[in-house]
């Protein structure tokens, strides 16, 4: 017998909810297989199994989320087993957040970066997240990055993501 498909796109909400609205890790790892891992790509934090996770969820993620975080949808794409969400990730720099900006002193800048999620679904549990953005834009953002002749942009990567006719 087959069983039923589960809804990716819920399955999702449900552990995003957690992360950021309830900000509950014990509620985000029961969203997860046992063997589940998260890869922050651009600055390779994370962890893989549920004793990592939950160490990385308590202590530098969860509690680490300005309260002004924002995700803006953008676009989303639901495989069979696999989920790409595609967002605005806005926040304030107000605490440092050893997940995207780790050794990072609080800038106090507005942050709006085009992210991407890949998340792998195994049932009805999530098997892995690969995460990624463009960390020169958030560096840019913040005040590290300065050079003006190297060829990065800020928030504007957010607008053009937004407004495909917009010109910086």
């Amino acid at each position: 017998m087959n069983e039923p498909t589960p809804d990716l796109a819920q399955l999702w909400e449900e552990h995003t909810r957690h992360e950021f609205a309830t900000r509950d890790t014990a509620a985000t790892l029961e969203t997860m297989v046992e063997d589940a891992y998260v890869n922050h790509i651009p600055v390779l934090t994370g962890g893989f199994g549920k004793a990592a996770l939950g160490e990385f969820y308590a202590r530098r993620f969860i509690p680490t989320m300005p309260p002004d975080t924002e995700l803006e949808p953008i676009s989303r794409t639901i495989g069979r087993d696999q989920l790409v969400d595609e967002m605005i990730f806005k926040f304030t720099h107000d605490r440092e957040m050893p997940w995207m900006l780790p050794g990072v002193a609080p800038t106090h800048q507005r942050v709006e970066i085009p992210l991407v999620a890949i998340v792998r679904f195994r049932g009805d549990k999530l098997a892995h997240e690969h995460i990624y953005w463009d960390q020169a834009s958030v560096l840019k953002q913040i005040g590290l990055l300065t050079d003006e002749s190297l060829p990065v942009r800020g928030a504007e990567t957010a607008m053009k993501v937004r407004d495909p006719a917009f010109e910086a």
